[in-house]
């Protein structure tokens, strides 16, 4: 089924030239069908390749979602123009009355910040808090988990010595999760940041860590029994971000390593060889069958009523 977004949104063109299929609302309303209702709140500061991301997971499943993305009310990005904001995002205050089925809330440019130093702090926490009882199940990636880890639990960030950039393998320490239905003994996911969180993490009581690897840590970890994920990779990246990623910081002059089990040969002339990208729409497609289509209430009001998930945990 297709991914129900905003008419005119500029990851529709792109994500059709790769054949994937996304439907409009004109035509989605048609249909006599309740989809899966999904919130993004995207803190990355390109945007628009942040929605193409997502959506082109969203959409191989299935089930027919419909993407709603979410904007701060206390913060303008500077790299997205206002009218794109205005037109395809919407501000939390407009969303607080709001239930959905599920919600991802991305990695933001503040990694090396402390927490409370973050401008718009406040407004990330209150909507962490709020997601506790409006989304059956959220998705917390990269800053936004060791944020959510932070917030609700006081497990710390802790910076690397140098940035762990590259693409990772990882295994499973929960084989019968059902997260990791179909998924192979080894998996990838990549990596780019500057700090880990620590090992406390892998203690906590209310804290399951469901997958970790030797090079990046713990890269995945659920609370609530699923109502709660937090991926500390990035499993969303296309083939090529990797890529700008390392160009743009040499372009800067900034002393970067070449990402590490990414390019053929670790050459970049090369181009990178791909190994991450089924299990990451294996890992999306299980959490939107298993943690969000299986257990969200038909009457999303009714979420507030749920508690921890108790037959995936």
């Amino acid at each position: 089924m297709p991914v129900k977004i905003p008419d005119n949104l500029p990851a529709i063109e792109q994500l059709k030239k790769e054949n994937i299929f996304v439907m409009s609302d004109l035509r989605a309303n048609e249909q006599d069908i309740r989809p899966l209702k999904v919130l993004i709140l995207n803190l990355m500061p390109l945007k628009i390749s942040t929605e193409t991301d997502f959506v082109r997971l969203l959409s191989n499943n299935p089930l027919q979602i419909e993407v709603e993305f979410l904007r701060l009310d206390t913060h303008t990005p500077k790299n997205t123009p206002t009218e794109h904001l205005e037109m395809f995002y919407k501000g939390f205050s407009e969303v607080t009355e709001n239930f959905y089925d599920g919600m991802i809330i991305t990695g933001a440019p503040v990694e090396l910040m402390p927490f409370s130093e973050v401008s718009y702090w406040e407004e990330v926490i209150s909507i962490f808090e709020w997601a506790r009882s409006h989304v059956t199940s959220t998705l917390y990636i990269c800053w936004a988990a060791q944020a959510a880890l932070h917030h609700f639990f006081n497990i710390e960030k802790i910076p690397l010595g140098k940035k762990l950039f590259g693409v990772f393998k990882h295994e499973t320490l929960d084989k019968t999760n059902p997260l990791f239905r179909g998924f192979d003994d080894e998996f990838y996911i990549p990596h780019s940041r500057h700090t880990t969180i620590s090992d406390l993490v892998e203690s906590h009581p209310e804290i399951h860590v469901l997958a970790k690897s030797k090079e990046a840590g713990v890269a995945i970890a659920s609370s609530r029994g699923g109502r709660e994920f937090y991926l500390t990779g990035h499993s969303e990246y296309p083939p090529l971000t990797l890529h700008q990623e390392y160009q743009r910081d040499i372009d800067k002059g900034k002393e970067i390593e070449v990402p590490e089990n990414y390019y053929r040969d670790n050459d970049p002339e090369k181009g990178p060889k791909v190994r991450w990208t089924s299990h990451a729409n294996l890992l999306f497609n299980n959490w939107l069958n298993y943690f969000v289509y299986q257990e969200t209430p038909y009457d999303l009001t009714k979420v507030p009523e749920m508690g921890e998930i108790k037959s995936n945990s």
